[in-house]
């Protein structure tokens, strides 16, 4: 019986190919999609997943209290880890942390600036980063110790056993190679090429070993039978044992659940990327829903075509439920069919879905998770996409169709409709979503920073240009192409140090606020491009500058002055003057509002800071050849490496740019599955009308009535389908837009452009059916069985 049923879909198959093609490269494409999405969700929910004490592993957060408002911060004082474990029983180990940074590495004649981290003794005992060389236990232990990973290996010493060899950091410094990290897994959010020493770092940046300055994160390992609870109750006031004017409370995030919820307000998790994985799950089921949605109103429509078999098979004994089976059998064949399909295509389409996401997603046949994945997604989408077909055609009245007088009911014919509705409204709204996604994007690529972000070029005050910086600025503004040269603790595009050590006459002292803070030396603001609206730059010519001030706007705002320049403000005990006023400019990401900040005169150059130089316009090429030739001349030991400003700031928006280009893809996509099945219904209705429409044109329509009179019933339903997607539409992205600081007024027009986009695409594909059907010969229309 079974092998009968097969046979009997295979033939209905091969008979009617334009309806089986378009059901199986329907279900097909969706499958594809779904299934792209599912990897990349899969992937993004087992990030981080592979640690062994990954159940116990956290990371320490801090919530910082000021007036009316709290900050969460993962940045913690530079000696938690140190002291925590002494006074917390139940944190078995901890280990800090810090940001990636890049010092030169010397071996020989070989001489590079590589990526990598400083931690404590005891993170390779933490996070389960396996070594291929060396000790986990004692590999960190070292303070001259480093860890490298297997390309670093084989750069600095080819065909050596590098343990015990020695590499020379900033060229000051020897470091003996402890161990060699092996491969590191692909899904990993912490990314490196080397693990230096805590403790050597900590050497040199006394600041953080000061209970009230944050920055290094920190990483801790409860012990098994610990309660979180209990550890949270337990840490949350420990910053005030060691500093009794402290504000913050520290708390702890599960470590693998940090990559996917990383946004905080007002003390609260917000979200972060478990919104993109939401999103996508979201578009991968609207996807499927409407490739099945093209199956069911075909299968549907076309029963006309199968029901006397149903009859037959009923006279003869057949119950409901044996057609039930047989019809969702054949379902399940189309979508077997249909997934075989969508596996070559997700195998031609990984590559650039993997460029685009930077993933590196793999359809791995012997990994149980994809084997249940492709099982689970066939089963769904049969299931869906047969259920109503099955459940129509077996209730059919044997009787009426062997009579062959079989006409659909209103409500057979009013779901049918109402599918088309929700097919493309859910098309739509992915449409309304790529146009709003598409015009926040280039509002925070386009929106005024407050400075130039053009032909503005940063880059790190290192080795010899410590000590040479001001002889390094003078040869530099000799050279053509070079406007201005300026230092500044900070790069253009982060300032990422705060305190709330200012103070000023008439301050509420109960009052705990937080003010950016930047150090800079001469000719900034006009490097920068920064627009002053009071006061005056930092000068040479004045000599008290050193303790004088240029704040911005907001902080204006924040201290109660209308015009600060001359007033008098105090910051870490430093009296002094505002001698500027800043119009206020994005000195952060534009998903934050621009806060107060505060530029503070530090001419004499440290072991800090970036030099920043402006181009002039046109001349970016010779002015970075010249900037070439003057850093080796200053600096000969180190690499020239430098960055733009403009595709820096680019970067801080990749997330969405993948939002943007996806939800272009996958607008696109689903508007295409939706006119396959339009276009199928199309040719349907032009086929079951065919007398009509001979007769109609025997008596006198053109065809011009009879393609308008064939499009109007199918681009009314779409017209429906836009007043049921636009307020839904409209709810949905309001809510994600209200995520960013800044960002778009939602305009009438995105909705008239995606209704347009949509009805003209429904046109094009109706009317090419009911063209061909009204170019018929009336003749042969009128012979038609």
């Amino acid at each position: 019986m079974i092998r009968s049923y097969f046979t009997i879909a295979f033939r209905n198959l091969l008979k009617n190919k334009v309806y089986s093609f378009i059901n199986i490269m329907g279900l097909a494409l969706g499958m594809a999609c779904s299934l792209m999405i599912m990897l990349w969700v899969q992937d993004e929910i087992n990030m981080d997943g592979f640690h062994a004490n990954g159940a116990r592993l956290y990371r320490v957060m801090e919530n910082q209290y000021y007036s009316g408002k709290i900050e969460t911060y993962a940045s913690t004082p530079g000696i938690l880890a140190e002291n925590i474990t002494k006074d917390i029983p139940e944190i078995e180990m901890a280990s800090q942390f810090l940001w990636e940074e890049q010092p030169l590495f010397t071996v020989g004649n070989t001489f590079d600036k590589e990526k990598g981290r400083y931690v404590q003794g005891d993170f390779l005992r933490l996070f389960s980063f396996p070594l291929e060389k060396g000790d986990a236990k004692t590999a960190l232990k070292r303070p001259d110790g480093v860890v490298i990973s297997k390309k670093l290996a084989q750069k600095y010493f080819p065909n050596q056993d590098p343990i015990g060899k020695i590499i020379k950091v900033d060229n000051k410094d020897a470091v003996m190679v402890t161990g060699v990290l092996k491969e590191l897994p692909k899904n990993n959010s912490i990314q490196f090429d080397f693990l230096m020493s805590y403790d050597r770092w900590q050497k040199t940046n006394a600041w953080s070993k000061e209970w009230g300055n944050n920055g290094p994160r920190c990483y801790v390992l409860l012990a098994k039978n610990a309660s979180l609870e209990k550890v949270n109750a337990k840490i949350k006031g420990y910053i005030k044992t060691k500093n009794k004017d402290s504000n913050v409370e520290l708390f702890l995030q599960s470590f693998p659940e940090s990559y996917l919820y990383s946004k905080w307000d007002s003390g609260k998790q917000d979200g972060g990327r478990i919104e993109y994985v939401r999103i996508f799950s979201i578009v991968a089921i609207v996807i499927l829903l409407i490739a099945c949605i093209n199956f069911m109103n075909l299968a549907t429509a076309r029963s006309v075509k199968r029901a006397k078999e149903v009859g037959v098979r009923k006279v003869i004994g057949a119950v409901k439920g044996v057609l039930v089976g047989q019809f969702m059998g054949e379902a399940i064949l189309i979508t077997s069919l249909s997934l075989l399909i969508s596996i070559v295509l997700v195998f031609l389409l990984l590559p650039t879905f993997n460029l685009l996401t930077e993933k590196e997603l793999t359809l791995n046949f012997t990994d149980p998770r994809i084997l249940a994945t492709l099982l689970g997604l066939t089963v769904f989408t049969g299931l869906v996409a047969g259920s109503y077909p099955a459940l129509f055609m077996s209730s059919l009245n044997p009787v009426v169709v062997l009579k062959g007088s079989l006409k659909f009911k209103p409500s057979a014919t009013y779901f049918r409709k109402g599918l088309v509705v929700f097919q493309f409204a859910l098309s739509i709204m992915l449409i309304v979503g790529m146009v709003i996604v598409h015009e926040q994007l280039d509002y925070l690529q386009t929106k005024n920073s407050g400075y130039d972000r053009e032909n503005l070029v940063y880059m790190p005050l290192e080795g010899d240009l410590q000590t040479n910086f001001s002889s390094f600025k003078q040869e530099l503004q000799r050279q053509t192409g070079i406007k201005h040269v300026t230092l500044s603790q900070s790069n253009p595009l982060e300032v990422g140090s705060s305190t709330q050590g200012v103070t000023w006459p008439g301050k509420d002292t109960t009052q705990l606020l937080l003010f950016a803070q930047n150090a800079i030396s001469y000719d900034y603001i006009q490097t920068m491009g920064i627009k002053l609206v009071g006061g005056r730059d930092f000068g040479e010519q004045y000599g008290m500058d050193t303790t004088n001030y240029i704040i911005n706007e907001a902080s204006a705002k924040k201290m109660g002055y209308k015009d600060p320049v001359g007033k008098e403000m105090t910051m870490w005990g430093r009296k002094g003057t505002i001698v500027g006023l800043m119009k206020d400019f994005h000195y952060n990401s534009l998903h934050s509002t621009i806060e107060p900040l505060i530029l503070r005169l530090q001419p004499k150059t440290e072991n800090w800071g970036v030099v920043i130089v402006r181009a002039d316009a046109g001349k970016t090429k010779e002015a970075l050849a010249n900037l070439e030739k003057t850093f080796k001349k200053f600096n000969p030991s180190f690499p020239f490496k430098y960055s733009f400003t403009d595709q820096e700031y680019a970067k801080q928006y990749k997330s969405e740019e993948v939002v943007n280009q996806l939800s272009n893809f996958f607008a696109f996509l689903a508007i295409f599955i939706s006119c396959l099945g339009l276009f199928g219904l199309a040719a349907f209705t032009a086929e079951q009308r065919t007398k009509e429409i001979g007769v109609r044109k025997v008596l006198g329509a053109s065809v011009t009535n009879l393609v308008g009179m064939l499009s109007a019933e199918f681009i009314k339903l779409v017209l429906v389908a836009t007043f049921i997607a636009f307020p839904i539409a409209w709810y949905f992205l309001k809510g994600w837009l209200e995520k960013y600081a800044y960002r778009i007024e939602i305009e009438w027009w995105y909705f008239a452009l995606a209704a347009i986009v949509a009805v003209f695409i429904a046109l094009l594909t109706v009317s090419s059916q009911a063209i061909r059907a009204a170019l018929m010969n009336p003749v042969k229309s009128l012979k038609t069985d």
